[in-house]
């Protein structure tokens, strides 16, 4: 069984699209996932399953996530050993740098075509992007920053989610029990 990190976007934000991460583990469940852990309200659920198509596998989610509470998410899959290389491979990341300020955006796609993401300007926060992670490192902080997760859907025509530095690592560790 391989393990995986599901990264479901826009759950239990701001009153909407909530889901209970005890009602989120038992639809894993029913899926026939085994060892679901979930971490945070977020949407941040790790898990083993037989299914070997990442994709195949975050559609069945998406898909019983509508079937049960009516209303669409976004699932991006990751393998344990990917969340690994993400962390490793931050090139923002060293023993100086304010890891608040460090994010990772996982996308379900490599971008086709940056460019018009590199026409825009966000002052002085920066992104690294790498195969379907974008590394970002915001200088005046995530909520003031005009590097959006909207804004990179739409340049990119991806769909993605982020998590902050801590996010990420902690993911790390449950994998890692």
């Amino acid at each position: 069984m391989q393990i995986y990190i599901a990264l479901l976007r826009g759950i239990n934000v701001s009153g909407k699209n909530k889901i209970l991460m005890t009602d989120l583990k038992n639809l894993f469940e029913k899926l026939q996932c085994i060892d679901v852990k979930t971490y945070i309200q977020s949407g941040n659920v790790i898990f083993k399953s037989d299914i070997k198509d990442k994709e195949d596998l975050a559609n069945l989610i998406s898909l019983k996530i509508e079937d049960t509470y009516g209303f669409k998410i976004p699932v991006i899959i990751k393998k344990d050993t990917e969340i690994q290389q993400i962390i490793t491979n931050n090139p923002f990341y060293n023993e100086s740098v304010d890891t608040k300020k460090l994010y990772v955006t996982y996308l379900d796609s490599v971008p086709k075509d940056i460019a018009k993401l590199k026409a825009f300007d966000f002052g002085k926060d920066v992104y690294a992007i790498v195969e379907d992670v974008i590394y970002l490192k915001y200088d005046i902080g995530a909520g003031k920053t005009k590097l959006t997760n909207a804004i990179m859907e739409k340049k990119l025509n991806v769909i993605a989610t982020s998590r902050n530095w801590r996010t990420t690592n902690k993911i790390k560790d449950l994998v890692c029990d």
